[in-house]
């Protein structure tokens, strides 16, 4: 009788997928897609303004690279349309071309079902998804939890190798529905819900990450943790202790502002504070 192979732990699959400790994941913000407020350009530049940024991203450092469609403000709530989701895995397609890097995408907001259809369709290893347990208020009105919907769907349409790597107490958000709930309660939570890794924010885009909190969650869960705002080459060495990863977009660009493009001198500043914390 054939034995089932024990799953591997969520760790193991987070070494695995990257291949090396302590990854440095960079952010592509893509640019306004069809039917939103702010969109301008014709697809085939929006294509080659995120290929582009992921090109220089990994040529200056980066383990691998996440799309989000952040400038479609304002965002709608978990249902987007299929205009953008075809828009993002035409993006996403052509990325993958472009980089041989690890893949992530985050579709907002809270959109965690059509970033895994994308990251399937595109050939990418991760997601960022935001809602996974317990419910917040955030910009766009209530968000509910949506880890058991969103496995399953990953189950049904074969994506189980895609990883979901799941924000918690996340920033822009309210959450003084959960204020009983601490975060290193929520983070034990989420990999009860089998999440595969936990974002820690500060409360904004570009805001610091609080060592305590990735202390406490560190602590808390044998999941991998990832700081996933506000990380400098000044304040890394202050979170690279408890962290396992990092996701960075606002400092990658020029003036440290996110709307603007890759800058590399910026990534190489960053990648060479990883080289000093010893990253390998």
């Amino acid at each position: 009788m054939m034995k089932n192979k024990k799953p591997l732990s969520a760790r193991k699959k987070f070494n695995q997928l990257f291949g090396v400790e302590k990854p440095i994941i960079g952010m592509v913000h893509v640019q306004a897609l069809p039917g939103t407020p702010r969109h301008h350009y014709p697809m085939d530049k929006i294509i080659e303004v995120a290929v582009q940024e992921a090109v220089v991203l990994v040529k200056y450092g980066v383990h691998a690279v996440m799309l989000e469609n952040m400038h479609d403000v304002p965002y709608l709530n978990r249902i987007v349309g299929p205009e953008i989701i075809a828009a993002m895995t035409a993006v996403a397609s052509a990325v993958r071309k472009a980089v041989k890097v690890p893949l992530g995408i985050q579709i907002l907001a809270g959109a965690n079902q059509a970033a895994l259809a994308v990251a399937l369709a595109a050939d990418f290893q991760f997601i960022r998804a935001e809602g996974f347990v317990f419910g917040h208020v955030a910009d766009e009105g209530y968000m509910d939890s949506d880890a058991g919907e969103l496995l399953r769907y990953r189950k049904m349409i074969g994506a189980e190798h895609i990883a979901v790597f799941t924000d918690i107490k996340k920033k822009h958000s309210a959450h003084a529905i959960t204020t009983d709930v601490t975060l290193a309660e929520t983070a034990q939570a989420a990999e009860f819900f089998l999440s595969d890794g936990l974002i820690i924010t500060g409360t904004a885009t570009g805001s610091p990450t609080d060592p305590e909190d990735l202390k406490a969650v560190r602590k808390a869960t044998d999941l991998p943790v990832l700081v996933g705002s506000g990380v400098t080459p000044e304040n890394f060495q202050s979170v690279a202790h408890y962290a396992d990863g990092f996701i960075i977009g606002s400092y990658f660009k020029k003036d440290g502002y996110w709307k603007n493009g890759v800058d590399g001198g910026r990534v190489k500043l960053l990648y060479r504070a990883w080289m000093e914390m010893g990253g390998r």
